[in-house]
């Protein structure tokens, strides 16, 4: 029996319900307004994609994604160098930046540890944490049961290498001053 969608159609559907939160009915409703798209439109987000597969890699400083390594962030001069903020994500990354107050430098782990779902110190940028030499650092401060085990953690890889407050919730500094 004949498929009722065009190939081509379904097969954008297809790849697009494997992104997150984009189930089939999303998924088709999304492959259908690309199909209305004019093409320059169209070719606009193909080239989107297609760049942040080709033209972005992780910084191998801090992990966050950039276009060049060192990142922006760490070979920038204005930064405080001896202040290390440490998230979960590239997106706490932007979140931060947003706010414009904090000067430091980042450490992005890429996730959280979760026993629950089978991820372990050894599956972050933990151990990369503890390569950086710093004077002082900071990071957010995660109030859940898993997140101060995360943090423990954290600050076992830091030990003896930098300063990781203990009071921190956002973005603060070991000596308790703000971003």
């Amino acid at each position: 029996m004949p498929s009722a969608l065009a190939r081509p159609l379904a097969r954008l559907i297809d790849e697009l319900s494997k992104l997150p939160g984009v189930g089939p009915k999303t998924a088709q409703r999304l492959a259908y307004h690309i199909l209305r798209t004019p093409m320059p439109d169209a070719d606009a987000l193909a080239a989107a994609i297609r760049s942040v597969k080709t033209d972005l890699r992780y910084c191998s400083v801090c992990f966050n994604i950039a276009e060049a390594d060192p990142c922006v962030i760490c070979s920038s001069d204005e930064r405080d160098g001896g202040l290390v903020c440490v998230v979960e994500e590239p997106l706490d990354v932007l979140a931060i930046e947003r706010t414009g107050q904090y000067k430091g430098r980042y450490h992005v782990l890429h996730g959280a540890i979760s026993p629950v779902n089978g991820v372990r110190p050894d599956d972050l940028k933990i151990a990369q944490l503890g390569a950086r030499r710093r004077d002082r650092g900071a990071h957010p401060r995660d109030e859940s049961e898993s997140g101060r085990r995360g943090d423990v953690d954290v600050r076992r890889a830091a030990v003896g290498r930098e300063r990781c407050s203990g009071d921190a919730s956002g973005a603060r500094s070991s000596d308790g001053r703000g971003p």
